[in-house]
C-alpha cells in the first residue's frame, strides 16, 4: 500500500534525543531501539511514514524516518515525541542514567522543537538517484558542523568538483544562525566567503543551518544540506548535557561527490564538548560499532549512515566511517586526546570562561563571590 501523499517531493526527518544511557553516557541500550522501533513500525504499517532507520551515536537515540508531510510536520514530530517516551519509560525500567534526559517538557505541543530533541530534516523532489548521507554525532555542539559543512561545499582544497565540474563552479548559499541573538543571514559562496569565515569560525555562536544550491541543474529552493542547531542550554535555561547534533547532507549530480562529503571529517578538528560538555578535544569518525565514548566521556564521536533513496525507501545504511582509510585519522585523534587530556583543568582543554555559562562552574564563582576584594593595583 502506498503512504499518505500531501506532497509530490519526500521529506527526510532525522530527529535525536539522549533518553537514557548504558552504562552513563556511553551508549544506547537495545531495548530503547525496540520501544522506538514499536511505534515507528506501526507509524509505517498505518503508511503516515514511508520508510524509517532507527539508529545511535554515544548515548542518543537517533530516529531517520522518510514520509510525504512536509518539514515540522505535527504528526511526525508527535510520532519521534511519543517513540522518545516509550522509551524514556524503558529506560527509567532500567534505571538507565540521565532517563529522559533531552525531554524538557512534561508534553508534546506539535513540534519537538524547543523541547529537547535535535532535529534536522529536508523536503525535495527526489532526483533519478539520490544518495543521501544522515551524520550524527555525541559529546560536542551544533558548530562543530561548521568546518566540515564549509569543506563541503565551498572549500576547493577538498571538494575538487568546485573547480573542475561546471555544475559546482557557481558555489552555494549558506544559511548561517546567531543561535544567540536568534537571527539568520543568507550568505553566497565564493563571493562572501571570507565573510562567511568570519563568522562560522565562530561556532559557539555561529552555526550553518541551511546549504542550497544556486540557480543551475538543482532547484534553489530544496535544501542539499540541514544541520540541527537545538541548544539544550538555551532551552533548559541551565546545563543538561551537549547538544549532539546531527545533520542530513545530499551527494553526487550536481553536488560533491560522496568521498568529498566524507573528507573533512579525516583532519579530527577540535569541538566543544567532551566531560561535562566544558572541554575541546578532536572529533572522531568512527563505526557503528566504535560509537560509544568512553575516554573522559569522549573523545567526541561522529558516524556517516549512507543511503540511496528510491521513492522514498531507504536503502541502506552503509557505515561510511568504517573504512580503513580512516584509520590514520582515528589514530592522529586519539595522539591529540593525550595532548588536550594532559592540560588538565587549563585552557585551552578546557573551555574558555565565556563559554562556561551553562555549565555547573557558575555554582563555583558564587561561592567564591563574597571573598573577592579589589586589587590595590
Amino acid at each position: 500500500m502506498s503512504p499518505k501523499v500531501t506532497s509530490p517531493k519526500v521529506t527526510v526527518s532525522l530527529i535525536k534525543a539522549d533518553v537514557g544511557g548504558w552504562p552513563g553516557h556511553s551508549m544506547v541500550h537495545p531495548a530503547l531501539k525496540e520501544a522506538a522501533a514499536s511505534i515507528l513500525g506501526q507509524a509505517k504499517s498505518a503508511r503516515t511514514l514511508i520508510d524509517y532507520e532507527i539508529m545511535a551515536c554515544g548515548d542518543d537515540l537517533e530516529l531517520l524516518m522518510t514520509h510525504n508531510l512536509g518539514v515540522d510536520d505535527g504528526e511526525i514530530h508527535g510520532l519521534a515525541w511519543e517513540a522518545f517516551e516509550k522509551a524514556t519509560a524503558r529506560a527509567k525500567e532500567l534505571k538507565l542514567y540521565g532517563a529522559g534526559q533531552d525531554m524538557l517538557s512534561d508534553a508534546f505541543c506539535g513540534n519537538v522543537r524547543g523541547m529537547g530533541p535535535g532535529v534536522a530534516e529536508m523536503e525535495f523532489a527526489e532526483r533519478g538517484a539520490e544518495p543521501i548521507v544522515a551524520f550524527m554525532m555525541d559529546k560536542t555542539e551544533p558548530g562543530a558542523f561548521n568546518m566540515p559543512i564549509f569543506k563541503m561545499f565551498a572549500d576547493p582544497f577538498n571538494t575538487a568538483g568546485l573547480i573542475i565540474d561546471p555544475s559546482l563552479h557557481q558555489g552555494f548559499i549558506f544559511e548561517i544562525w546567531d543561535i544567540r541573538e536568534h537571527k539568520k543571514v543568507l550568505m553566497n559562496s565564493p563571493e562572501e566567503m571570507y565573510d562567511i569565515l568570519a563568522l562560522i569560525g565562530a561556532k559557539s555562536r555561529y552555526v550553518i543551518k541551511r546549504v542550497y544550491p544556486k540557480a543551475g541543474k538543482l532547484p534553489v529552493d530544496e535544501p542539499v544540506a540541514v544541520i540541527s542547531t537545538e541548544k539544550l542550554y538555551q532551552t533548559a535555561g541551565k546545563y543538561v548535557g551537549k547538544d549532539d547534533p546531527v545533520a542530513l547532507v545530499r551527494s553526487q549530480s550536481g553536488l560533491p561527490a560522496l568521498g568529498e562529503v566524507l573528507e573533512p571529517f579525516a583532519i579530527g578538528h577540535l569541538v566543544s564538548g567532551w566531560m561535562r560538555g566544558s572541554h575541546n578535544g578532536p572529533l572522531m569518525p568512527c563505526s557503528f560499532e566504535t560509537a560509544h565514548p568512553t575516554r573522559f566521556d569522549g573523545p567526541p564521536r561522529v558516524i556517516a549512515a549512507g543511503f540511496q533513496l528510491c521513492n522514498g525507501n531507504l536503502v541502506g545504511p552503509v557505515d561510511l566511517f568504517a573504512d580503513v582509510a580512516f584509520d590514520l585519522t582515528r589514530q592522529r585523534v586519539l595522539q591529540i586526546t593525550d595532548y588536550m587530556r594532559a592540560h588538565g583543568p587549563f585552557e585551552p582543554h578546557r573551555l574558555p570562561m565565556e563559554d562556561m555559562e551553562y555549565t555547573t562552574l557558575p555554582g563555583v564563582m558564587e561561592r567564591l563571590a563574597d571573598r573577592f576584594e579589589d586589587t590595590e593595583e
